[in-house]
C-alpha cells in the first residue's frame, strides 16, 4: 500500500536523519523534494500545497531548528502533518442510534461497493458483535441483488430479498421493516453505482437518503483513482449529506493520493480503508498509522491487533509447553506456523507493517510470497505423521513421493527440509532461555481479560 509514496519520502527523509542541524538551504531541498514525492502520488494540488507550507513553518520554528536532532525532528514534523491532514483519529461508526442503525452505502459504479457491504457487515459482527442485515436497492445492474445475496450468506449476515421491479424506496422501507422483525442492530443498504453528473440517479439516492435517514451515509470510493476520488466524494458529499467515505482497493494503490486528499477537499472522515478481495480485508482508518507506513515506520500496532485476534493462543500454548518439556520443534509445528501467517493476511500484509521494508530491494521481497506459504503447506501435507515429527527420515524415494503427492519437484522438498533445520536451530536456541515461553506469554497479557 502506497509503496511508490513510501519509498520516496522514505529516502528523502533518511537523508536528513543523521543531520547535526538543519540550515534554510537542506529544509528547502527536502520540502522540495516531499513535494515532488507527493505530486507524483497524485495528491491534489491545494492538499501539498498546504501540507508543505505547515512543515516549513514547523520547520524553520522552535519543533525543528531547536532539536537536539533536528533531522529526527522534521520526520515527526512531517509524521505529525500526514496525521493531522488524514483527520488525526480514527473516526468510528455511531453505533448508539436506536436499533436498527440504518447505513447507506452510496458510490461509482465499480468501486467495490457490494463487497465493501459484505466486508463491513463480517467486520461489525465480528468486531462489534452486531447481529447486521443487508438488502440491495440495485435494481439496475443485472445479478446485483443475487451477489450480495450470496455475499450475506458467506458471511454469516441476515439478508432481505428484493426484486427489480421494486423501486430503490420501497425496497428500502421494506428492509427495515424487514430489519425490525429480525431484532437486526445494524441495517446496511447497498445502492446502485452511479456519477454524480447523472442527474436522474443522484435524485433517487436524495429520496433514498430522505425516506430512511440515515445514521451513516457511506461513500465508498476506488483508492487507485488518485485525486479524482477525492474530487468525486466532494462532488457527492455537495448533494448528499455524507458522514464518511470508506477507500477500496488500497491493496493496489502504490502512489496514496486519494488517502492524502479525500479529508482536506470533502471534510469528511475515511473510516475504512479496503486491503483486498478477502471479506476480511477491511480496516478501520487511522490516520496516525497510515501516516507511520508512509514514511517507512511500519504500523506495528495493527500489527499486534491482527496477531490478537487470529493467532490460536490454544496452540500457542501447547508448543511452548511442549518445547519447555524438551521435545523439538517439528514439521507439524512449522505447518500451523505457516497457517497463523496465513491467518494474519499473508506475507504480503506483514511485509506491508513492518517497519523499514521500503529499504529492502523489490528482488527480495517479491522472493517471498503468499504462493511459497501455500506450496510449503501443500508439501507438508504430502506427509506421513512419523515423517513430520522426525524430518530426518525423508530420503531419496520419500521425498519423490512428497514432491508427487504436492505437485512440486524434489528440489522444492529439499529447500522446506533446509529452510526447516535452519529454523529448527533457532527455535532450539530461543527455547533454552525460555524466550518462546516470554514472547507468547507477552501476547497473551496483551489480551482483554474476556479473550483469554
Amino acid at each position: 500500500m502506497f509503496e511508490s509514496l513510501t519509498e520516496r519520502l522514505s529516502k528523502t527523509l533518511r537523508n536528513l536523519r543523521g543531520l547535526g542541524r538543519l540550515t534554510e538551504n537542506n529544509i528547502k531541498d527536502a520540502l522540495r523534494d516531499v513535494r515532488l514525492a507527493l505530486l507524483e502520488a497524485d495528491v491534489a494540488l491545494p492538499v501539498v500545497k498546504d501540507l508543505i507550507e505547515q512543515v516549513r513553518l514547523r520547520a524553520v520554528g522552535q519543533d525543528v531548528v531547536g532539536s537536539l536532532t533536528p533531522g529526527q525532528a522534521l520526520i515527526k514534523v512531517v509524521r505529525d502533518e500526514l496525521t493531522q491532514l488524514m483527520g488525526e483519529q480514527c473516526d468510528e461508526l455511531n453505533l448508539l442510534a436506536p436499533a436498527p442503525v440504518i447505513v447507506l452505502m452510496a458510490g461509482l459504479q465499480g468501486s467495490g461497493k457490494t463487497t465493501t457491504v459484505a466486508k463491513l457487515a463480517r467486520w461489525l459482527m465480528e468486531r462489534k458483535q452486531k447481529t447486521v442485515m443487508v438488502v440491495s436497492c440495485d435494481v439496475y445492474r443485472p445479478a446485483a441483488i443475487k451477489q450480495l445475496e450470496t455475499l450475506a450468506t458467506e458471511v454469516g449476515a441476515l439478508f432481505c430479498p428484493s426484486d427489480a421491479s421494486q423501486t430503490p424506496v420501497e425496497i428500502a422501507k421494506a428492509a427495515v421493516s424487514q430489519a425490525r422483525k429480525q431484532f437486526a442492530e445494524v441495517l446496511l443498504i447497498d445502492t446502485a453505482g452511479r456519477l454524480h453528473i447523472d442527474a436522474e440517479m443522484m435524485e433517487e439516492i436524495k429520496q433514498l437518503h430522505a425516506a430512511l435517514q440515515p445514521t451513516e451515509t457511506l461513500f465508498v470510493v476506488d483508492s487507485m483513482t488518485g485525486q479524482d476520488a477525492a474530487n468525486t466524494a466532494k462532488a457527492f458529499n455537495d448533494a448528499l449529506p455524507l458522514t464518511g467515505v470508506i477507500l477500496t482497493k488500497a491493496d493496489g494503490d502504490a502512489r496514496g493520493g486519494a488517502a492524502l486528499s479525500v479529508r482536506y477537499l470533502t471534510g469528511k472522515p475515511i473510516k475504512f480503508i479496503g486491503v483486498g478481495e478477502k471479506t476480511t480485508a477491511l480496516e478501520p482508518f487511522y490516520p496516525d498509522r497510515v501516516a507511520s507506513r508512509i514514511i517507512g515506520h511500519g504500523d506495528v500496532l495493527t500489527l499486534i491487533e491482527e496477531a490478537e485476534r487470529n493467532i490460536d493462543k490454544e496452540q500457542a500454548d501447547k508448543l511452548v509447553s511442549k518445547l519447555k518439556k524438551g521435545k523439538g520443534f517439528d514439521l507439524e509445528d512449522f505447518r500451523m506456523q505457516l497457517v497463523q501467517m496465513r491467518n494474519m493476511g499473508g506475507v504480503a500484509n506483514l511485509i506491508d507493517k513492518m517497519p523499514g521494508m521500503e529499504q529492502v530491494p523489490e528482488k527480495a521481497k517479491a522472493q517471498i510470497n503468499d504462493k511459497d506459504l501455500y506450496r510449503l503447506e501443500a508439501i507438508i501435507n504430502s506427509m506421513t505423521p512419523s515423517e513430520r515429527r522426525a524430518p530426518q527420515i525423508i530420503k531419496g524415494s520419500r521425498k519423490r513421493r512428497i514432491a508427487d503427492g504436492s505437485g512440486t519437484q524434489i528440489q522444492d522438498v529439499n529447500r522446506l527440509l533446509k529452510h526447516f533445520n535452519h529454523m529448527q536451530k533457532i527455535v532450539k536456541q530461543m527455547s533454552r532461555g525460555s524466550k518462546v515461553a516470554n514472547m507468547v506469554r507477552g501476547l497473551k497479557n496483551r489480551l482483554p481479560r474476556g479473550r483469554r
